[in-house]
Order: C-alpha cells, then sequence, then structure tokens
C-alpha cells in the first residue's frame, strides 16, 4: 500500500475537518506525529490550517463539538493523539455551536 503507515517516517496521516465553514471543502489531511498532544492540536496546529478564516480568532475549545469518524468524541487534550484513538488516517471533525462561517453563510 503506497500510503500506509511505514511510509512516513514515523508520522501519521490526520484528517482534520471544520463543520459549518465550506471554506474548506474538504477536510485537511496533515502528518503528524503520534504522540503529539492533543492539546496542541487546539492551540497551535488548527489555528495554523485556517488563518485566512475570520471565524478562526473566535473559537472556544472548550465549546467546539468534536467527532471521530462521524461520532460524537471527547478527547482528552492531555493525551496523545494515538492515546486519543486516533490512527493513521484518521479523521476529525470540529463544529464550534457559534459560529457559521462568514456572516452565517457557512462559509
Amino acid at each position: 500500500m503506497m500510503d500506509s503507515v511505514d511510509k512516513f517516517h514515523g508520522q501519521q496521516l490526520l484528517y482534520i475537518g471544520w463543520e459549518d465553514h465550506l471554506m474548506y471543502c474538504a477536510p485537511l489531511c496533515i502528518p503528524v506525529n503520534p504522540q503529539t498532544p492533543f492539546r496542541a492540536l487546539t492551540e497551535q496546529v488548527i489555528p495554523s490550517l485556517y488563518p485566512e478564516h475570520p471565524d478562526t480568532p473566535k473559537l472556544r475549545w472548550d465549546k467546539v463539538q468534536w467527532f471521530r469518524s462521524g461520532q460524537p468524541f471527547t478527547p482528552d487534550p492531555a493525551l496523545s493523539l494515538v492515546e486519543n484513538g486516533l490512527g493513521h488516517k484518521a479523521v476529525i471533525r470540529f463544529r464550534a455551536p457559534s459560529l457559521s462561517g462568514i456572516n452565517g453563510s457557512c462559509s
């Protein structure tokens, strides 16, 4: 398999999608160290993925709803990605209930 985890030099692929923000029409795929604390996603990684969107600075991570493979998911910020059950090619999405895109347009 061309994209198996052994091909990524200790990294794994993680797909991240932002619900109701279709300016980004599909989840973004990034290589991550599986030992990265989940907190690093919210404090560093995700804001750097969506810097252009005006809702990014308004994100309140304590209010965000998370989904893993379409199912509700409550990550532990102190645990690593792998300890939170996020393996190679995992898909996570997040929804900020008070944010729905540019002027409420879902874009």
